[in-house]
C-alpha cells in the first residue's frame, strides 16, 4: 500500500541535472527551492513519444510559471548525458530543443521510489506530477499511465487555485469566487 504524500513535508531530493541550455550539467536538492512554489514532474524515458509534447508544452509556458513564482523541473531515471543529447535535439528532429527547466538525473531511481512513481520492474517512472509550496509541503499530486500527457493548462489552474488559499469548486478558474 502506498503512502500518502500530500500534506506532508515533500521527500528530499538531490539530483545531477542537464540545464535547458543543453551545454551545462548542475545539481539540483529540493532545498533549492525553498521559497517558491516547484512542479516537479516525472516522466518514464529520454527519446520516447509522449514526453517530448509534455515536456516542450511545459517549457513554452515557463514564463507563465515564473510569474506565479513557480519553477518547473522534469525528471526521469535517464543519464544527465541523455537528457543533454536529447534537449541538444530539436523539436523538428522529435528532440526536445532548448529548455527553460532543467531535467534531473535520477539514475538510482530513488527519487521515483520516494515519490512512488517507479515502476521497479522496469526501471522507469510513471507520469506523475507534483505541486511544493515554498515551505516544501507538497500539496497536490497525480500520477497516471505513461500512455497518457498531462494537461499543461490544468497544472497552471490547479496551481493558481492552490495559491489562491481559498476552497475552490469544481472547474473553478482564476477570478472566479472562491467557496
Amino acid at each position: 500500500m502506498s503512502n500518502r504524500l500530500v500534506g506532508k513535508q515533500a521527500p528530499y531530493f538531490e539530483m545531477e541535472t542537464a540545464l535547458g541550455n543543453g551545454k551545462d550539467f548542475g545539481k539540483v536538492t529540493l532545498s533549492d527551492y525553498r521559497g517558491k512554489w516547484l512542479v516537479l514532474f516525472f516522466y518514464p524515458l529520454d527519446f520516447t513519444f509522449v514526453c517530448p509534447t509534455e515536456i516542450t508544452a511545459l517549457s513554452d509556458a515557463a514564463h507563465i510559471f515564473a510569474d506565479l513564482d513557480a519553477e518547473i523541473l522534469g525528471v526521469s531515471t535517464d543519464s544527465k548525458f541523455s537528457h543533454r543529447a536529447w534537449i541538444n535535439m530539436s523539436r523538428e528532429d522529435k528532440g526536445l530543443g532548448k529548455l527553460n527547466f532543467p531535467l534531473g538525473s535520477d539514475i538510482t531511481k530513488k527519487v521515483a521510489s520516494d515519490y512512488g512513481v517507479l515502476i521497479e520492474e522496469e526501471g522507469v517512472a510513471l507520469r506523475g506530477l507534483f505541486i511544493i509550496d515554498p515551505e516544501g509541503e507538497l500539496k497536490y499530486q497525480v500520477v497516471n499511465h505513461n500512455d497518457i500527457g498531462r494537461s499543461v493548462d490544468e497544472t497552471l489552474r490547479v496551481l493558481q487555485a492552490i495559491q489562491s488559499g481559498g476552497l475552490c469548486p469544481a472547474n473553478w478558474r482564476p477570478g472566479d469566487r472562491t467557496l
